[in-house]
């Protein structure tokens, strides 16, 4: 096996719980350090065409900034990821009443503030953790691993596995911030988004439940374009978002592997590919990291407005809510399992 695996000490939570960042090498110099505490991806170093390493994820130095921050940078987030609407959904004729921790919505949910049971399976770094029936309103008792793998080839795998007593609804994602240049705005990175059509969203970026298509809007990413070109439009959706923050649906089939996005920072030249079996993907561009509620980020640095941006792959969201959506329902005896990889180049 030529990739290591490290653990170390990362601090300890206001709870008192000792928190473990995880360290993964490869032979091609591709360093990725994952906590325990959110199984957080706080940092991924990668070697420009010069040789030098960037960390092209966002995040904080120590565990009191994962704590306070409210941006989920780097973040494993469920039981249900983005936005369900009124924090209520309805299933099996009975209505669940979430927490409402965005307004009157519920967003993401408390996964990315637990500390994990971790452990190692060769090369894969394994996280563990069981999630009681009713915690946030949600129905059924789920058992979930996160798990992560870095590759010869620098791709850094994601894989979800889930199983429930109890009917539910599971919806599964990772919220790091990518900064291909290492510092700055994003707004010069050149971004392909391999989809045709998007989701329509509010001013509480919650789902219309109109789907339509890219062309002719500036969610047009097919061709490749850069993620600042029109990101100033007084296009509608993106002056609600305040950017773009949308959920593109993925051209190909859901539940294979397939690209859904790549990425290349203008002044690094590092590229990433993106891959996911999920059959959709959240773009977020950071619209609001500077007023994260953390001082600063790694390095003291207050990042700034546009300063990473976010690839989500991920089911629609409020799909409880919209019947004609893909349904996230898992039941007792079947198993939940979603794949993503993030992939590095120096070009």
């Amino acid at each position: 096996m030529s990739v290591s695996i490290m653990a170390e000490p990362f601090g300890v939570t206001a709870k008192g719980e000792a928190v473990t960042r995880y360290t993964l090498r490869n032979s091609a110099g591709i360093q990725v350090a994952i906590l325990n505490y959110g199984c957080t991806v706080q940092q991924i170093l990668v070697p420009d065409a010069a040789g030098k390493r960037i960390d092209v994820a966002l995040g904080y130095d120590d565990i009191s900034g994962y704590e306070r921050g409210t941006c989920f940078f780097g973040a494993f987030i469920g039981r249900y990821a983005n936005r369900i609407k009124g924090a209520r959904f309805w299933l099996n004729d009975r209505e669940y009443t979430l927490e409402k921790n965005d307004g009157e919505n519920h967003l993401h949910g408390v996964y990315c503030r637990q500390v994990y049971d971790a452990q190692t399976e060769g090369d894969t770094l394994v996280f563990s953790r069981v999630s009681p029936d009713g915690e946030e309103g949600y129905p059924g008792t789920l058992t979930y691993e996160v798990r992560y793998r870095l590759t010869d080839d620098n791709a850094l795998e994601m894989e979800y596995r889930a199983q429930t007593d109890a009917d539910t609804v599971v919806n599964f994602t990772n919220h790091t911030y990518f900064n291909l240049n290492g510092a700055g705005d994003v707004l010069g990175h050149r971004l392909t988004i391999w989809a045709d059509r998007f989701m329509e969203g509010d001013a509480q970026t919650l789902p219309t439940g109109r789907i339509s298509r890219v062309i002719g809007t500036p969610m047009d990413f097919r061709a490749g374009k850069r993620i600042g070109e029109e990101i100033a439009s007084d296009w509608e959706q993106l002056q609600l978002a305040h950017g773009y923050d949308h959920n593109f649906i993925l051209n190909g089939q859901a539940g294979t592997l397939r690209k859904m996005a790549a990425a290349t920072g203008d002044g690094s030249g590092i590229r990433m590919e993106a891959y996911t079996t999920q059959p959709a993907m959240q773009l977020y561009t950071g619209n609001f990291v500077d007023r994260d509620a953390a001082p600063c980020g790694k390095g003291g640095v207050r990042y700034p407005r546009y300063g990473g941006f976010c690839l989500e792959s991920q089911h629609y969201p409020c799909s409880p809510n919209f019947p004609d959506f893909p349904s996230t329902l898992l039941r007792p005896g079947e198993q939940y399992c979603e794949k993503t990889v993030y992939r590095f180049f120096s070009e």
